[in-house]
């Protein structure tokens, strides 16, 4: 059965592009007065939350027969990037729970029914590598297994979880993403690390948890472009799927680049002068000057690159054909691009605001660490991306990743 307009609509929103950056926007300063206490708690504070969710932001990539806003990829990042110049733990557990909005979009319809009949408002977390055991059973699988940086999951009702697929046998026939209520799961607090300490990305337990087959989608066939959604003539689920987890992740990475850039401008308005020279105003000095010219144009960089895939991506789901295998390559390569530029700027802001950028009162060495720990994701890594765009473009048959 599909849901339609009898599915109670939480917000209005006439052009998504437009409103909802704007939203993230009137956030930030909530969002940069809980910084501080977001990494010392190592969770998002619960008015960050609150105020996401009655902002419509964890519902950007959720259809909008189920509530949500259906926004495109470039509206997305231009909400995370956004949240990302206050707040990186805040911006990171957004887009993973909005990037899980845009997942449920690619389920059977009764998935999509299951997390949000009874609660329009959940929230999806996930985890795609598949650390877990599973048994065949009538209807479904018993899975257990824990999950590793499950950023988000200390504010989601439900859970996306790699699993094997197994047959009656117990030999692995695919691999999938198993939907889980967080009723059914444990968390066990493991989250203690340098940066996007806010995130609470701790570890998922499933201890025999039965999950009925339309619940778990085939990674294998979504890299390749088949979802089971009944609903295909909805364009964004139609986005391709590698390229929509990997990009989504630099969101929160961009803005973070973006917040530096704009925390040492004001830094730097202030008048302070080089400690050692005859520099009374930083500003006058040639240095600075090429530092912040140079920063700002690698932060444009990450920004051009960010935003090209995103269009990219948009595009080819408006189309009938699914995103070809060299385009979905440069997109990786494309993530790789804005990770590594935000990092080069970011290193030249620390070097204009000197020493003192890592003070513990400084945002910058939040906003450093924050970056530094959020590109090295494992779908980021720069050389991985790299070496898998060379490879496309140079026609070599064998890749170094299925996630393409």
């Amino acid at each position: 059965m599909t849901i339609t307009a009898d599915r109670p609509v939480s917000d209005t929103v006439t052009d998504p592009s437009v409103e909802l950056p704007a939203r993230a926007a009137e956030l930030l300063d909530l969002l940069r007065s809980n910084a501080a206490r977001t990494e010392d708690d190592r969770r998002v504070a619960q008015e960050n939350i609150d105020a996401l969710a009655a902002a419509g932001l964890f519902k950007i990539s959720v259809p909008k027969r189920l509530g949500g806003h259906e926004a495109d990829f470039k509206t997305f990042l231009e909400v995370t990037s956004t949240l990302g110049q206050a707040c990186g733990s805040t911006a990171w557990a957004a887009t993973l729970i909005n990037v899980c909005g845009w997942l449920i979009g690619l389920y059977p319809d009764q998935a999509q029914r299951d997390v949000f009949d009874d609660n329009p408002d959940a929230r999806i977390c996930g985890v795609v590598a598949p650390n877990s055991t599973a048994v065949a059973v009538e209807g479904g699988l018993r899975v257990t297994g824990k999950w590793g940086f499950a950023s988000g999951s200390l504010h989601s009702q439900w859970a996306m979880l790699g699993v094997p697929v197994v047959d009656e046998t117990g030999t692995q026939i695919d691999q999938g993403m198993a939907l889980i209520p967080m009723s059914e799961l444990t968390i066990e607090d493991t989250w203690y690390v340098a940066g996007m300490r806010g995130t609470g990305s701790n570890t998922i337990i499933a201890n025999d948890v039965f999950v009925p087959a339309h619940r778990i989608l085939s990674v294998t066939a979504a890299i390749d472009g088949s979802y089971p959604t009944e609903h295909k003539d909805e364009a964004l689920y139609r986005s391709a799927f590698v390229p929509v987890l990997a990009l989504v992740l630099v969101g929160p990475q961009l803005g973070l680049a973006q917040g530096a850039l704009e925390t040492v401008k004001a830094s730097l308005a202030k008048g302070r002068g080089i400690s050692y020279t005859f520099y009374e105003k930083s500003v006058d000095a040639g240095s600075t000057q090429i530092n912040m010219a140079n920063a700002a144009s690698l932060v444009d960089t990450a920004m051009l690159h960010c935003f090209r895939a995103a269009a990219d991506i948009d595009t080819a789901a408006a189309s009938p054909d699914y995103m070809d295998f060299g385009n979905r390559a440069r997109v990786r390569m494309d993530v790789g691009v804005v990770a590594t530029r935000a990092r080069e700027a970011m290193d030249l802001l620390l070097t204009v605001q000197g020493a003192g950028s890592f003070a513990e009162v400084s945002p910058l060495q939040r906003m450093w660490r924050d970056l530094e720990t959020g590109s090295r994701h494992a779908v980021v890594n720069p050389a991985i991306a790299a070496e898998a765009y060379g490879r496309a473009l140079l026609g070599v048959a064998e890749q170094v990743t299925p996630l393409i």
